[in-house]
């Protein structure tokens, strides 16, 4: 097994409330990953609106940016202090955040300046984190290094979330340790990261009386080891190329996904196996069965199924579900959104003279247009992904 596949991922979903009446969120969400570590920024900038989304959007790529260039949290500290300047009328800074990088081997670095305090589930009950507080130019944050493994989750918040009620169902807002009770009770029941936050943000709009006083964000972040997923989609330009592209397809760490019958009948050809049909897919008559091939994790067929696929994407981006149907395109989704921690496409551009078809270069544009769609849906909801032609 892989160095790889012993690699901790930080699995990150949120959800934000905009305050009543504005368009923009003055919170706003960065994440930025290097092969070693996310960095997880949560800024909030002061007042709401265009102004506090600007101030917000800027805090985060700078803290995100410059800790993934290999800065120290001083010059992090130091750089938003004298980039952002000071309200005049309250004396406080013009954004607040949280900064939460977890690293490959388990390592957790935690920096929080005027942001709620951070929640640290394990086996799904709340741990106390252990801060250290110091002034870096005049400002007093909060830090704490830590250990994460398999199966724990962070959830960080806005402090929308502790305002949530004030004057209205609660006199003094959703306290802390209320927050974290609820959260003691979805966390371990939800599996979905954007779920946990979605369903903490919605009983913080609910506490709001469905009019948020204040920008509500939460952050959940669950660590898993490393799954990476590789596709094999349509054959090489070259016939000579086939053992070489399934070599590289078949080698690479993590589960092996074929799309395409004639991808999956070279790989039947080179890995020596037979490729049988798969007919307890066949629950859907739009979408082509899947198939058998011993040593790879899913055999689909190609342009429907991965058109169907990126419907899904689409629908799951959307705030939708995804459903448990048996057919191959359900299958590949609930792979790629529920289980692929980083995804590979490795793709032929061969236009196959064996279907005598004319409109055949136009389908073979038709796949690139899918995968290069499915690309970037899967990158806007934060799954590390590439490609490689042949």
């Amino acid at each position: 097994m892989s160095m790889m596949e012993h690699r901790i991922f930080a699995d990150v979903g949120f959800s934000s409330l905009n305050k009543a009446g504005e368009e923009l969120c003055g919170d706003k969400v960065h994440i930025t990953r290097t092969p070693d570590s996310a960095v997880i920024v949560l800024a909030d900038g002061l007042g709401s609106g265009v102004k506090a989304n600007i101030l917000a959007t800027l805090t985060s790529k700078i803290a995100g940016d410059m800790l993934r260039m290999g800065s120290d949290i001083e010059d992090v500290v130091d750089t938003l202090t004298q980039t952002l300047p000071v309200c005049k009328v309250r004396g406080v800074a013009y954004s607040t955040f949280t900064i939460f990088q977890v690293f490959a081997d388990g390592r957790a670095y935690l920096v929080e300046y005027d942001n709620p305090s951070t929640f640290f589930f394990r086996q799904g009950k709340l741990e106390e984190l252990y801060y250290l507080e110091r002034t870096v130019n005049g400002k007093m944050i909060k830090e704490s290094r830590f250990r994460v493994t398999e199966e724990d989750t962070v959830v960080l918040i806005s402090d929308g979330a502790v305002h949530a009620g004030v004057g209205q169902i609660l006199n003094l807002g959703w306290q802390w340790s209320h927050i974290a009770e609820h959260l003691g009770k979805i966390v371990p029941e939800t599996a979905s990261t954007r779920a946990v936050a979605r369903q903490l943000a919605e009983a913080c709009e609910a506490l709001y009386c469905g009019k948020p006083g204040d920008d509500t964000t939460a952050v959940a972040v669950r660590f898993r080891m490393a799954s990476p997923v590789t596709l094999l989609v349509g054959p090489p330009s070259n016939p000579e190329l086939d053992s070489r592209i399934v070599r590289e397809w078949f080698t690479r760490p993590g589960k092996k996904v074929v799309c395409g019958g004639t991808s999956a009948t070279i790989a039947s050809r080179e890995l020596g196996e037979e490729l049988e049909v798969d007919w307890s897919s066949a629950s859907d008559p739009d979408i082509p069965p899947a198939g058998k091939l011993a040593g790879v994790d899913l055999v689909t067929e190609g342009v429907l199924t991965l058109r169907k696929v990126l419907e899904y994407l689409q629908a799951y981006k959307a705030g939708g579900t995804l459903d448990r149907k048996s057919h191959g395109a359900s299958r590949l989704a609930r792979l790629l959104l529920r289980e692929a921690t980083e995804i590979h496409f490795i793709v032929g551009t061969a236009i196959n003279p064996a279907h005598q078809n004319p409109n055949f270069p136009q389908d073979l544009n038709i796949k690139l247009r899918i995968v290069n769609d499915m690309i970037r849906t899967l990158r806007e909801l934060d799954k590390p992904t590439s490609i490689t032609l042949y």
